[in-house]
């Protein structure tokens, strides 16, 4: 008997921020192969069709041949397990709905051992996408049984539990877009976008410049009602009641037909459209008062179709139109049996958030059943061949009409929000034809609704969806504004932590509030908030949630980098003092300074068009990272005359160094002494590599000479007298 083969899991990370393997947060495994080392994939009999019966759409991967096939290309070809891991890995998180496409798979130093990196946007679905990935790839290998259809559905349930949903993703997507970063602040849809004193938060469609206040008159119906029609906006008359006699009363009142609702309800939930009897109007009262379990509102019926507005900021962003719903009887099937032949079997119908209409169960629709029993139905009728019966007036408000739209009946709706102080508002609306201007129909506004969905315009019914994340983002963010504060990162082996400081120090007394990461703690502004080493990644998240914040400093051992990521995307400043390898980074498989090459290079890589990097010129290795910058760099040294310092002075770009004792800014057409070193305490004086390295990202972020000087002077080692 052939012995099975095996795959295991030896230790498992998440790199939250920019890495080794990417700029975006990953899964890394570490996963031994075994005897599979000597299987390429060509070698294992029925394999590849087994493994390809399972996952059917590996043929999208196109893997390093670049083109759709090429991952079952090299399949054919023959690659190794940890390869296909990741494959699968991306694959099953794909199905399950969690959209991911970089993976990779590279040889350690061990043989049959590999580390695997794919790219994850919920770290929980990213560990279970591997551990199925792992029993997948094992069962086409051993020819043994697999479930994949409980493995998709599992990490489906997974995906929308955890992830962030449909309307928030959107939104961060507009963000990323926009090269705003985000950070997610809870396990819900709390999202900042930005960092520091520029961020801003979001909360699905509320934003932190929704009010309390507003949000209350929104919920109170009534309320907004009496408001909208002091301003002018077109609202229905209605009362509220208290009872199903009061409801009669109202609606002979108010003069049928007429609608009623919940007081305080939402989604079109116990809400009955065109009630005319006593009879209706009594069962309509009970449903509403269940759902809402308070007072309800009876109001005029406008006839017409059902809108919503997405109104963001001072303008109407979107607009999606209702229909009403209909069966048609066949003499055979029952209503349930209509329903789900004639309404539920549209694919865009479903029960998770990502389907823009909703599946009509009887069972969890009372208002359907209420207008089945006003037309003398049941969920078992069998209605005769031919009858058309009512199921929904209202709902199903997902076919984009934004093009569409009347300007007077946009301003209406931005009218109606601005009344009630909604920056973001969903305005529920009835007109006849939104094409049309509002005074040559009847029309009104039914409805104002703080945190709107924003899927029936993301992703609706009919047409493309419209871009409503990045309105909401332009809403939040001006063009020139993007969610940035200054931060600077520094990677290295020399004084790294003391240069955090000293760099923290200059910033702070050119004016700004500054936040420190580093091996000596923990600072705001002057003050130690935690001692010890803060390298790591949730110190640096605290520093960029934190609203008083104007600009970050992070010292980033490649430790940090290789098992935490950064905690930043992109940073103004990088300062690299040297290619920083020791023996402790062989626990990351990182050998020699030639690997750890590629660990220092992730701080230069984040480094914005518009920033700097500061580097070593000594450090021989580190000098050829400077062609990895996407911005400037400037070049750091105790001598003068350093041939990468004259060469670079040459071709018209700055470097500082020491002349006569003297720390030097040396730039096109300019050359200032900032000060002598013995004009500096001992502690500084004795390491002007670290004095020069602080120089130098001071003067890339624009602090002028005159104040890098007079922090030089100032600066106090010592942590136990002074926090800086």
């Amino acid at each position: 008997m052939t012995k099975q083969k095996n795959i295991e899991i030896v230790r498992v990370a998440h790199l939250r921020g920019p890495n080794l393997w990417t700029y975006r947060p990953v899964i890394e495994a570490w996963v031994d192969i075994g005897d599979l080392e000597d299987y390429p994939s060509n070698t294992l009999p029925g394999f590849i069709d087994r493994l390809c019966g399972y996952l059917p759409s590996l043929v999208e991967h196109e893997c390093s041949p670049g083109v759709r096939g090429g991952f079952l290309q090299r399949l054919h070809e023959g690659t190794w397990a940890a390869h296909i891991l990741e494959h699968v890995c991306l694959e099953l998180q794909n199905l399950g709905g969690m959209r991911t496409g970089f993976g990779k798979a590279r040889e350690t130093s061990k043989r049959g051992v590999y580390k695997v990196a794919f790219r994850t946007r919920q770290p929980d679905v990213g560990r279970r996408a591997l551990e199925l990935g792992r029993e997948l790839v094992l069962a086409a290998i051993n020819d043994t049984a697999f479930d994949i259809s409980a493995a998709v559905a599992e990490l489906q349930d997974m995906v929308d539990a955890l992830c962030l949903g449909p309307s928030t993703a959107h939104i961060v997507d507009a963000a990323t877009a926009r090269h705003i970063p985000h950070l997610r602040l809870t396990s819900g849809n709390l999202v900042q976008l930005g960092y520091g004193k520029a961020q801003r938060r979001i909360w699905t469609a509320e934003t932190d410049q929704t009010s309390a206040i507003a949000e209350e008159i929104a919920s109170d119906k009534d309320m907004t009602k009496r408001l909208l029609q002091a301003c002018g906006v077109p609202v229905p008359k209605g009362l509220l009641v208290q009872s199903a006699d009061e409801a009669w009363e109202a609606a002979q009142s108010i003069g049928t037909p007429v609608v009623i609702k919940p007081y305080d309800g939402n989604h079109g939930r116990g809400v009955s459209l065109d009630l005319e009897t006593r009879a209706d109007i009594e069962a309509a009262y009970a449903l509403a008062f269940a759902e809402g379990g308070g007072q309800v509102i009876v109001e005029e019926f406008i006839r017409g179709n059902e809108h919503r507005l997405l109104v963001v900021g001072q303008q109407v962003a979107a607009a999606a139109r209702g229909t009403t719903l209909y069966v048609t009887g066949d003499g055979v099937s029952n209503m349930n049996q209509l329903i789900d032949q004639q309404i539920n079997n549209d694919p865009r119908r479903g029960r998770a958030e990502s389907f823009p209409l909703n599946v009509v169960d009887l069972d969890d629709s009372p208002e359907v059943i209420l207008e089945l029993e006003r037309v003398g139905l049941k969920p078992d009728s069998v209605p005769e061949a031919g009858r058309q019966v009512l199921i929904q007036r209202n709902g199903n408000v997902a076919f984009d009409v934004s093009a569409e739209l009347h300007p007077s009946v946009a301003h209406a709706a931005a009218l109606a929000a601005r009344v009630v102080g909604l920056d973001i508002a969903g305005v529920d609306m009835v007109v006849e034809n939104c094409a049309l201007p509002l005074d040559q129909q009847r029309g009104a506004v039914i409805e104002i609704n703080a945190s709107p969905g924003l899927l029936a315009h993301i992703k609706p019914a009919n047409g493309p969806g419209q871009p409503v994340g990045a309105t909401i983002i332009s809403h939040l963010f001006s063009s020139q504004h993007s969610g940035r504060i200054p931060v600077v990162g520094i990677t290295g082996s020399q004084k790294t932590g003391r240069i955090a400081r000293l760099i923290a120090w200059l910033v702070h007394i050119s004016g700004k509030h500054v936040g420190l990461a580093c091996s000596e703690g923990l600072y705001l502004d002057s003050r130690q908030v935690d001692s010890g080493d803060n390298t790591h990644w949730e110190a640096g998240e605290r520093i960029l949630i934190n609203r008083s914040v104007e600009a970050a400093v992070f010292e980033n051992p490649c430790a940090t980098i290789l098992g935490q990521g950064l905690a930043y995307d992109k940073c103004d400043v990088g300062v690299v003092t040297d290619i920083g390898w020791s023996p402790a980074l062989q626990h990351f498989d990182v050998q020699d300074e030639a690997q750890c090459f590629k660990v220092t290079r992730t701080q230069i890589d984040v480094i914005l068009p518009s920033g700097t990097a500061v580097i070593h010129a000594a450090s021989s290795q580190a000098q050829e990272l400077a062609d990895l910058c996407d911005g400037g760099v400037i070049f750091y040294a105790c001598d003068a005359d350093h041939p990468v310092l004259v060469d670079h002075r040459k071709a018209g770009h700055k470097t500082v160094f020491l002349r006569d004792d003297a720390v030097v800014l040396s730039g096109p057409q300019l050359e200032v002494v900032v000060l002598r070193l013995r004009q500096l305490k001992p502690a500084k004086a004795e390491q002007p590599e670290m004095v020069m390295a602080a120089v130098a990202a001071a003067w890339a972020l624009g602090i002028t000479p005159e104040l890098i000087a007079a922090g030089l002077r100032t600066f106090e080692s010592n942590p136990q007298k002074v926090p800086y």
